[in-house]
């Protein structure tokens, strides 16, 4: 939901408190993307004890950590009718629980590929949590701040990733530094893999005290509930009735969302569905999540041992941090749009050095390293690509899916273009291990390209949603 504009056109915002509010629960449902990154990325860690394990190479290494990505796509492609039939918190709890049994099973696998099948389960969960976070922070944020507050999907996320990559280095530390080293009767990637059941059990607690979405309760006749929740969202003074009166007449114009409704246009879906789509593929066709999923092994090919390699991840997921607090800074102010292109320009150029400095390996196997200046022109670049993805393209993407889409296709529209990225970041994850074993170097320069063209895509199909109320979206 977002608040009412005065006559004047202005936007109000709500009482001091009752930002407060909306903030704790934005934060509550953020939790989802905490989960998002943490699972998602933890994996990073646990590739090398997992090769070791059960003696698997790079083709099926990218298998099995890309497993839960096809997951992902299946859980975005059904989160949304999901939410629209039994509501966002319901789904939110539904998420939780494949968390938690996913990282138990993925615990204690007896094989790769059981292994493999408990991180489709959870790749079903981080699909969920995709979908159902930036729809439920858009329909309770203030406008004023919707930008800002959808940024906590993305800030959520970050911080589930370098969460992680700090629990990595650490459990490999106590463990002597190899992720196969023994604690407590479990090698040590092991429990990285287990300890994702922590914060899925504090999701599901939260989701339970977290109120519904003002807009799902208003589509179910549950006004009395409705104007409970607009009471503590909306801006004082606001006149609940008037609200809910405006959202029953979106809803008794539209019909409850269906994918046939994304139909139309030159290429079968809605020009708008394209650029979501087009936005979710590009943000994923930059590599982003090589860096995240395969870091640690990156640097170890290249002559870094385990645990430094740990230890500059972390390190990785820090600036990671950092570019998302700018990025919160920035969207509500300069806008989307300027946003997604700064950040294009700037990965473009540190993915093209990195790809330089990777072409300047030598060695082979085990035994590869780079000479001391490309070194370290491959680690500030690889860190500054990082710092430029997630200060636009990291949190501007999740903004835009949240909001771009009018009312009466959004739920629908941003699970197809959640299932999209999902699907990118498949393609990506299985190549990397194969394609880096082949040319690292020109595989990187592949990633440039990417990024230079999603500058193209910026600037030649993305409107500013900056300041937009989402009942004006069209």
């Amino acid at each position: 939901m977002s608040v009412t504009q005065k006559s004047s056109g202005a936007v109000e915002a709500p009482a001091p408190g009752r930002l407060g509010f909306v903030v704790f629960i934005t934060a509550a449902a953020a939790l989802g993307g905490f989960l998002f990154g943490y699972d998602s990325s933890v994996i990073n860690g646990a590739v090398s004890g997992i090769q070791g394990k059960f003696d698997v190479g790079s083709g099926e290494t990218g298998l099995i950590v890309s497993s839960a990505l096809l997951g992902s796509a299946l859980g975005a492609a059904l989160a949304g009718r999901f939410a629209d039939r039994y509501g966002r918190i319901k789904v939110m709890k539904a998420g939780a629980l494949l968390f938690a049994v996913s990282a138990v099973g993925s615990m204690l696998p007896f094989s790769p590929w059981d292994l493999a099948v408990w991180r489709v389960l959870g790749g079903a969960a981080i699909g969920i949590a995709s979908v159902i976070a930036p729809t439920y922070i858009a329909e309770v944020a203030p406008t004023k701040y919707r930008g800002r507050l959808a940024s906590f999907q993305q800030a959520a996320i970050v911080l589930g990733i370098a969460i992680s990559q700090l629990v990595n280095w650490l459990l490999a530390k106590a463990a002597g530094g190899d992720t196969r080293g023994q604690l407590l009767g479990l090698e040590a990637w092991q429990w990285m893999l287990g300890i994702c059941v922590v914060p899925a059990v504090v999701y599901f607690v939260l989701a339970s005290v977290i109120p519904e979405s003002p807009r799902f309760l208003i589509q179910a006749e549950r006004l009395d509930d409705a104007r409970k929740v607009l009471a503590a969202v909306e801006a004082e003074g606001v006149d609940a009735d008037t609200r809910i009166a405006e959202v029953q007449a979106l809803i008794a114009s539209d019909h409850r969302p269906r994918f046939r409704d994304l139909l139309g246009g030159r290429f079968g879906l809605l020009p708008i569905v394209w650029v979501g789509i087009g936005l979710s593929v590009f943000q994923q066709l930059v590599g982003i999540n090589v860096i995240f999923y395969y870091s640690s092994i990156l640097w170890q090919s290249v002559g870094i041992d385990q645990s430094n390699s740990l230890l500059i991840s972390f390190i990785g997921s820090v600036i990671n941090i950092l570019g998302t607090v700018i990025a919160i800074l920035l969207v509500d102010r300069i806008g989307r749009k300027p946003l997604a292109l700064i950040g294009s320009a700037g990965m473009a150029v540190s993915l093209a050095a990195a790809g330089w400095a990777f072409s300047s390996a030598t060695g082979s196997g085990d035994n590869v390293s780079l000479p001391d200046l490309q070194g370290t022109v491959a680690l500030i670049a690889a860190n500054a690509f990082v710092l430029f993805f997630a200060m636009s393209w990291g949190v501007v993407v999740w903004v835009m899916l949240g909001e771009m889409f009018p009312n009466r296709i959004r739920a629908a529209a941003l699970s197809v273009a959640a299932s999209a990225q999902w699907i990118a970041n498949w393609a990506i994850t299985v190549s990397f291990p194969s394609l880096s074993r082949w040319n690292l170097s020109a595989t990187y320069l592949a990633y440039a390209a990417f990024a230079a063209l999603s500058a193209v895509f910026v600037a030649k199909y993305l409107k500013e949603t900056k300041g937009v109320r989402l009942e004006d979206m069209g």
